[in-house]
């Protein structure tokens, strides 16, 4: 589906969640949630204004400096990854204001299941950038503790963390705790069987869990429309939970879905599927190359819905921000990638012990054998380089 289809939508009830098994086994498109169109101008649905009415001029602001300082940082990490000094980089660009919304939604003892292109909701949860590329420049498995931000590592095993949210809200949910979990994964990740698993298990057990997809349109070089044939949305029906459809280039529209979702899961009235209707406009990775399956003009249409020049346009036309507050984010983003690059630069790799001895959270008797032979093989290249100096100064 080409983006001059995107659907609006009005709802006319009160509570979303109603309407939302109407759909099962379904191809029929459903609604889609928009309070801020591609000109920037607001507009009003009973169902989800009020989960944004409190947003002032700071608040709104504060998001799309969010979501400039993420695209700046991916920008950053994408050369970076050109120069050789990531070996691997998975760009967001086009996706700032479904990772922004959504995260900005979250509570601090909400836990968040990303992928490999969260890179916003981390943002929004407090994770120093730097520690996103340690992974990516090959010298650590993660590279912060998910625990001081309720942030789980990045997955490389695509819908994985799907089971992993939906264990932690089964947790939570035996617990007692006032939180829920959100799994983050895109479309592709969504043909997976470990999403249907989670969707089973997250019903089955009405689990306070969110699964928060991002459909941009490609599983690399697979078209969403090959995938499936029902929206993605449509899906939820199917295991008895809410599924929803949202604009993902609207960052309100996507904080409102969220908000909605997440007071519904914690609740206890179980799952919620989020569609964020989106697109990758960039590689998959930078091992990537998007031309070989793709059109300009699809992508060209897609960039005129870029979700920060839909909230610039909003911003200037509410008289919320001027040229003075948009020259001075650029300065900030600017400085910000420099102490990016330094960061990255001054990374340096663990030593090989190190690797060893943090397989296992105890000793253990091969690992230490391992080690002695590794230990007595890189001795030999010392050996052998002692030995060729030698035969060079006689």
């Amino acid at each position: 589906m080409g983006p001059e289809h995107l659907p609006t939508t009005e709802f006319e009830i009160e509570d979303p969640g109603q309407t939302l098994g109407a759909l099962a086994g379904s191809g029929e498109e459903p609604d889609m949630v928009q309070l801020l169109d591609a000109e920037g101008v607001l507009r009003e649905d009973p169902a989800y204004s009020r989960y944004v009415a409190d947003l002032d001029g700071e608040a709104l602001r504060a998001l799309y400096r969010d979501m400039f300082i993420i695209r700046r940082f991916d920008i950053e990490a994408t050369a970076l990854q050109r120069q050789g000094e990531l070996a691997l980089w998975p760009p967001l660009q086009g996706q700032e204001a479904a990772q922004i919304g959504s995260g900005r939604a979250l509570r601090p003892q909400d836990y968040a299941f990303p992928t490999y292109r969260e890179h916003g909701v981390a943002l929004t949860r407090n994770v120093d950038l730097a520690d996103l590329l340690r992974q990516f420049r090959g010298i650590s498995n993660g590279g912060w503790d998910p625990r001081q931000n309720n942030f789980h590592l990045y997955t490389l095993v695509l819908a994985a963390q799907t089971l992993h949210a939906v264990g932690y809200a089964m947790g939570i949910q035996r617990d007692g705790a006032d939180a829920v979990s959100i799994a983050y994964f895109g479309d592709g990740a969504s043909s997976e069987g470990d999403v249907h698993e989670s969707m089973v298990f997250a019903a089955s057990n009405n689990a306070p869990v969110v699964f928060f997809c991002q459909n941009n349109h490609w599983a690399i070089s697979v078209p969403t429309e090959v995938q499936s044939r029902i929206p993605l949305a449509n899906r939820a029906s199917g295991y008895g939970f809410p599924g929803i459809r949202v604009d993902g280039n609207d960052v309100l529209a996507v904080h409102a879905v969220t908000k909605w979702a997440l007071e519904h899961a914690a609740s206890g009235q179980g799952p919620v599927l989020i569609e964020a209707f989106t697109y990758r406009v960039g590689a998959h990775t930078t091992a990537d190359d998007p031309t070989k399956y793709r059109v300009t003009a699809e992508e060209d249409a897609w960039r005129r819905k870029d979700p920060l020049l839909r909230l610039e346009k909003h911003l200037r036309s509410a008289g919320l921000a001027d040229d003075a507050f948009f020259a001075a984010l650029q300065v900030e983003s600017d400085a910000f990638a420099k102490q990016i690059r330094s960061a990255v630069l001054a990374m340096e790799g663990p030593a090989m012990e190190d690797s060893f001895n943090t397989v296992y959270a105890d000793p253990h008797p091969l690992v230490a054998e391992e080690l002695a032979w590794f230990k007595q093989y890189e001795a030999g290249f010392a050996d052998a380089e002692a030995g060729h100096t030698a035969g060079e100064t006689r």
